[in-house]
């Protein structure tokens, strides 16, 4: 029997920690917790955990901070950000520090597992043999074995999310992906009205594919629907921001 996966959940509310390992761990999950952003750092160091659950206004060292330095250390290990700040900036700064989802608090136990489990089962999939087949375009692999891209035989420095995101619309091979698709297919569930997670990703891919490979752009926009995986030469058709 395999040994099972680790949640670290760093959340300096005691009730809600609590609350939150009670459901993970009736899940058959083994959880960490830590009340403040130094102590979450040091589990996650010792104990190398699948996965993290971390809320934004903690002592000694924020939510922010924390997630800054975990992406520095581990850019693969899931994020999850639950915080009861809940406006758009706040959602936005948080994917673009790094955080691989976002929930705000107050929050149904059930929806936070489902999305652990998706995570999880995405982490699974990527270290299965005999997945997806690799992509190639315009001097860019999107190679699924290293959930990984590379130009030139370097790589781009992807996270898996912003790969996954990066391979499901080269997957549609040049035919527009709405959102809505996008963020079923990678985060395993449906988008939220408002929702402008795929939007953050889309960006981030965009800006380390342009710094790998500068004068090409890879992924436009589809006004009224989403993305479309195209390499165009820069300059050429003025490809769009968005």
């Amino acid at each position: 029997m395999p040994a099972p996966q680790t949640v670290l959940i760093v959340e300096d509310d005691e009730a809600i920690a609590d609350s939150v390992a009670f459901a993970l761990d009736r899940a058959g999950f083994r959880t960490l917790k830590a009340t403040d952003g130094g102590q979450g750092l040091r589990l996650f160091r010792q104990q190398r955990p699948d996965l993290v659950i971390l809320d934004l206004m903690l002592p000694q060292m924020d939510g922010w901070r924390v997630t800054e330095e975990l992406r520095r250390e581990d850019p693969r290990v899931p994020v999850i950000v639950c915080s009861a700040r809940g406006s758009e900036f706040d959602r936005v700064h948080g994917l673009e520090m790094g955080a691989d989802d976002y929930v705000v608090k107050p929050f149904s136990m059930k929806e936070l597992l489902a999305r652990v489990q998706a995570h999880l089962r995405r982490v699974r999939s990527h270290r299965d043999p005999g997945g997806p087949e690799a992509i190639e375009s315009e001097g860019l692999l999107i190679d699924p074995e290293q959930v990984q891209a590379f130009v030139g035989g370097r790589p781009v420095g992807l996270t898996p999310r912003e790969f996954e995101v990066l391979y499901a619309l080269a997957h549609a091979g040049g035919k527009p992906v709405p959102r809505e698709r996008v963020y079923r297919e990678v985060w395993g569930y449906e988008m939220m009205r408002g929702d402008r997670s795929v939007d953050v990703f889309v960006r981030k891919v965009r800006q380390k594919l342009g710094a790998a490979r500068p004068g090409m752009s890879y992924v436009q926009t589809h006004y009224g629907v989403g993305y479309r995986f195209e390499p165009v030469a820069e300059g050429a058709d003025g490809p769009a921001e968005g």
